[in-house]
């Protein structure tokens, strides 16, 4: 479990891409191979440390555990790297999303808070709750640190969130994965604010990159209940906070495409995988996709 490595930074506009093209020219950029990373990189230390976590941490990069640890693309991070250089789709977006989500290991509050943060509407204090419940139950180490779960907190708002009008969308700063529109507030009627989790914009998550997401999780299965693509782990419902009428127009239109068979009768609520592709040759197919048009 790893929380607070983003030094309260959130992910900034354009520096993925500047991450994975010195990873390509220095493997070791962020260890001072080939000269001081905060030169190479136009940032400062802080932000180098934030820009290094937030490449493994969405699951762009990997790194050894030991020894030199040089970074490497992974091959999800190379497809998306090589068609989507400046991270500028919605299927981008949806993927490094769910990438990072789905990753315990690295993104441990973002992994709580899509996958067993049940709230629909929530306070940081809801929210710091869960995840002590979260890590007594399923770790032996130490809870984390209030203040850590707050700045994971706040990242996790700021990474999904910009208040209109507040932010310029040309300006930087603002986290790319706000478009997504996966997090939202109210106010209460004693004028607190109240944050919520909403549904993923539909236009953000394309039919095929849906289509990878749930062959990800089905390990294999060519037949799986629609419960478990809207309520599992890592599924596609939880990580993009979907109703079930929401999911069912998406895996009508995966039916429509001869992608899959939905079946709905004699007491079975199960898709039939029909398409022969894993889930990496559907985010090539993606890729292939926009580039046809």
């Amino acid at each position: 479990m790893k929380f607070r490595g983003h030094e309260t930074f959130t992910i900034r506009k354009g520096w993925l891409n500047k991450g994975l093209k010195n990873i390509m020219k220095e493997p070791g950029v962020f260890l001072g191979d080939g000269g001081n990373p905060m030169d190479i990189l136009g940032i400062g230390a802080n932000m180098v440390k934030s820009l290094r976590y937030w490449l493994t941490a969405t699951q762009l990069t990997s790194e050894p555990t030991f020894g030199h640890r040089v970074q490497s693309m992974t091959e999800q991070g190379r497809i998306i790297f090589e068609n989507d250089p400046y991270f500028e789709e919605g299927g981008t977006l949806a993927l490094i999303h769910y990438f990072l989500a789905s990753n315990e290991d690295n993104a441990t509050a973002w992994y709580i808070f899509f996958n067993y943060f049940e709230y629909t509407e929530f306070s940081e204090d809801d929210f710091r709750s869960s995840v002590k419940k979260y890590v007594r139950m399923n770790s032996d180490k130490e809870l984390p640190s209030e203040r850590s779960i707050s700045d994971d907190f706040k990242a996790i708002v700021g990474t999904y969130y910009t208040k209109p009008g507040v932010i310029n969308p040309e300006d930087n700063l603002e986290c790319p994965f706000a478009a997504l529109g996966l997090v939202d507030f109210i106010y209460n009627k004693n004028g607190e604010r109240i944050y919520k989790k909403t549904a993923v914009k539909e236009t953000y998550l394309p039919d095929l990159v849906a289509l990878s997401i749930i062959l990800k999780n089905s390990v294999g299965q060519k037949e799986i209940k629609i419960s478990t693509i809207l309520k599992n782990e890592n599924s596609l419902g939880k990580i993009f906070n979907l109703d079930i009428i929401r999911l069912m127009n998406i895996l009508y239109r995966l039916e429509a495409k001869g992608y899959i068979k939905v079946i709905r009768t004699a007491g079975l609520d199960v898709i039939q995988v029909i398409t022969e592709m894993d889930y990496l040759d559907c985010i090539r197919y993606y890729y292939n996709n926009l580039n046809i048009l």
